[in-house]
């Protein structure tokens, strides 16, 4: 398995890592428990080392289903969790709003550690930006949190360039998560000039488009009420149909290359940067082997061009979050 180290850290990953959120939150039922803690440790054998969790995913169900499958192999994987979300203590609403004051984030961090039965949290990220707590503040947190060894990297998702810099200034910030591919390619902007000027890594999220990327949709797809997709504005049956042409980009590349759309989109991703890590996630043994295979498609050089071509005469539909959730990105 090829490795990656994230920006100047000395935190060294798999090229590849495995998004699990899905497997208890968001995509409609729960996974079978037993059946993606053998998913996960199939994961580690075939070289991943890399998981990504967040408090908010179930909420909490999450962290404690990461913490079972990996804990009798913590000395070979890194686990990345995320504090910043307002829970609701009678479990109605999945969340209430931000909330990322000092005090939060170390109880926050205390009840990680339990859940995933870990000493020491691997990387630990801001999952959105509050407004109303200074960045400088949320970063001297887990700085504290660093030197009294229950952390050991802080990361940020989704925060906007001025804010990673400010960050950074205070405590370095190891790695940015932030949506990235084909069809999500703002970060291009100014996100990534900036990780490679404070040499910061980026694990990009969602790197198959939540699935699309991987040519599982169309026009006649449905979801589930359960299912996030269902209220995201960039699945509606007309703005599946009119980013067709960014699968059949997908598809024609991958008949040259003997791949899969899927391949294709994550090995175009692993071209961008050396510092990049994305993670897909899956629920699927046989959807990992394919993502994997991606580790052996090589992109040349005219293939990248080809690719980048084809995509600028698209015109990507439908906005990726509907306004409550775009608005909490990018600051």
């Amino acid at each position: 398995m090829e490795k990656r180290k994230l920006g100047s850290s000395n935190l060294e990953v798999s090229a590849l890592g495995l998004g699990c959120m899905g497997m208890s939150f968001s995509y409609g039922k729960a996974a079978d428990k037993q059946e993606m803690i053998k998913l996960m440790r199939a994961a580690v054998e075939k070289g991943i080392n890399f998981f990504d969790t967040a408090e908010v995913y179930g909420p909490y169900t999450n962290e404690e289903l990461v913490g079972e499958a990996l804990s009798p192999i913590r000395d070979q994987v890194v686990i990345a969790t995320k504090f910043g979300f307002k829970l609701d203590p009678t479990g109605k609403e999945k969340w209430l709003g931000l909330n990322s004051r000092p005090e939060q984030i170390k109880l926050v961090a205390e009840a990680s550690l339990k859940r995933l039965k870990v000493d020491v949290i691997d990387l630990f990220y801001q999952h959105r930006v509050d407004p109303a707590v200074p960045i400088e503040e949320v970063a001297g947190a887990v700085q504290e949190l660093i030197k009294a060894g229950k952390v050991r990297h802080f990361g940020l998702s989704e925060a906007a360039a001025d804010t990673i810099r400010r960050a950074h200034v205070v405590q370095p910030v190891t790695a940015l998560q932030s949506e990235y591919s084909l069809w999500w390619r703002r970060p291009e902007k100014e996100i990534m000039p900036l990780l490679s000027e404070l040499n910061i890594g980026f694990v990009p999220y969602s790197p198959l488009g939540k699935g699309f990327l991987a040519g599982r949709f169309d026009s006649q797809s449905t979801f589930d009420s359960t299912d996030f997709r269902s209220t995201l504005p960039r699945f509606t049956p007309e703005a599946l149909k009119a980013n067709q042409a960014l699968v059949d980009l997908l598809e024609n590349m991958a008949k040259k290359k003997h791949g899969t759309p899927a391949q294709i989109a994550l090995a175009w991703l692993l071209a961008q940067s050396a510092n990049l890590v994305p993670i897909p996630g899956t629920t699927k043994l046989a959807r990992l082997d394919e993502n994997l295979g991606a580790l052996r498609i090589e992109l040349t050089a005219a293939d990248l061009r080809e690719i980048e071509s084809a995509a600028a005469k698209i015109e990507v539909q439908g906005d990726r979050y509907p306004k409550h959730l775009e608005a909490m990105t990018n600051r």
